[in-house]
């Protein structure tokens, strides 16, 4: 079956363990795009599987449909305000989505990943977040060796520089809640710069909406009330394989009467 740009495909040799958009095909090499996985990767024709357009998952509106649903009889919620800064347009779409659906405030940019440092103090002074996510796409690139080496990384060293950027903004773990990386991602060294969450622990693949589940997570959380950190972690796509981070308490304001 000829496979063309724009069909759906699976990777036999990874035992059709991922979904990937045909971006490109140039000979017989075709260039790949996760569908809900934050990867990039190229592969043989005849390594491909073509397979029908997945259907939107929504099993993480489903999980979170609980938490969406507040008693608002006697009390009122302020969550907190999200700026969501990602390299990839369409999974920012998809977070911007999902943020929707559970109601919470989120304010989402486009920027190359090489270039949200440079573009985020204006964001920061114009919207002053809550919570800032800094994610797109990454890569560790094995065969240069050294897992702890920033330079063997696609866009590591670009995240620790936008959260390097916005820890001078907000020194405070508390007031400005930073969750960056994407697959694959140099963790250490984004919890070092001053992350509260990050990918990837174990240098694996994340959701398109790992970062966006943390980030609700914690808005729907009242501020009293600490999060239960491995339970947040394990709603993840790969739990605390994909994503790690700092305990901390919610981000929900309550009042009352409403």
């Amino acid at each position: 079956m000829e496979i063309k740009k724009g069909d759906y495909v699976t990777r036999k040799s990874y035992e059709n363990d991922t979904i990937f958009l045909v971006l490109n095909v140039k000979n017989d090499i075709c260039y790949l795009k996760g569908v809900d996985v934050r990867l990039y990767a190229d592969s043989q024709k005849n390594d491909l599987i073509k397979v029908n357009k997945p259907k939107e998952n929504d099993d993480f509106i489903k999980k979170f449909k609980d938490e969406f649903l507040m008693d608002r009889n006697d009390y009122f919620y302020l969550p907190p305000k999200i700026v969501h800064v990602d390299g990839d347009p369409e999974y920012l779409n998809r977070c911007l989505k999902f943020y929707k659906e559970a109601g919470v405030l989120a304010i989402g940019r486009s920027i190359e990943e090489k270039n949200i440092a440079k573009e985020l103090p204006e964001l920061l002074n114009t919207f002053n977040p809550d919570v800032l996510i800094i994610s797109g796409h990454d890569a560790y690139y094995r065969k240069k060796g050294d897992i702890h080496d920033i330079n063997n990384y696609k866009n590591s060293a670009n995240f620790v520089s936008a959260v390097n950027v916005a820890r001078k903004y907000e020194k405070s773990h508390e007031k400005l809640v930073i969750i960056a990386g994407a697959c694959q991602s140099n963790y250490e060294e984004l919890i070092k710069a001053g992350a509260n969450f990050a990918s990837s622990p174990k240098r694996v693949n994340i959701h398109a909406l790992d970062p966006a589940i943390i980030a609700v997570s914690l808005a729907l959380t009242e501020r009293n009330k600490e999060v239960d950190l491995v339970n947040l972690l394990e709603k993840t796509k790969y739990g605390k394989d994909g994503m790690g981070g700092l305990k901390c308490n919610g981000l929900m304001y309550v009042g009352y009467p409403r």
